[in-house]
């Protein structure tokens, strides 16, 4: 389920990137940056571009949703490896 949301968040921004301005604006005019975004942390990309578009820039308490936005893009990283250590466990025999 993370990889779609993962997914489905890449899909999003890259749209926004291509249809609107917002992610020009919020990382004013570079490329590199959205396209690590893409990358490696769509959603916290997505929730900047949100954030600096509905309050005008990131300061303040609106870094407090970038920063869940992080916790939530490594919880999705992290997901696949969490199951690949519990399908080894039940392998090995030993209870979850």
């Amino acid at each position: 389920m993370s990889w779609l949301i993962a997914l489905l968040s890449r899909i999003v921004l890259l749209v926004v990137w291509l249809a609107t301005p917002f992610v020009s604006r919020a990382f004013q005019g570079g490329w590199i940056l959205p396209l690590l975004g893409i990358l490696f942390l769509p959603i916290t990309a997505l929730v900047y571009v949100l954030v600096f578009t509905v309050y005008g820039g990131v300061t303040g308490w609106s870094w407090l949703w970038v920063a869940l936005a992080v916790l939530i893009d490594l919880a999705a990283h992290s997901y696949p490896a969490r199951n690949a250590a519990r399908a080894r466990r039940i392998r090995a025999g030993s209870p979850a």
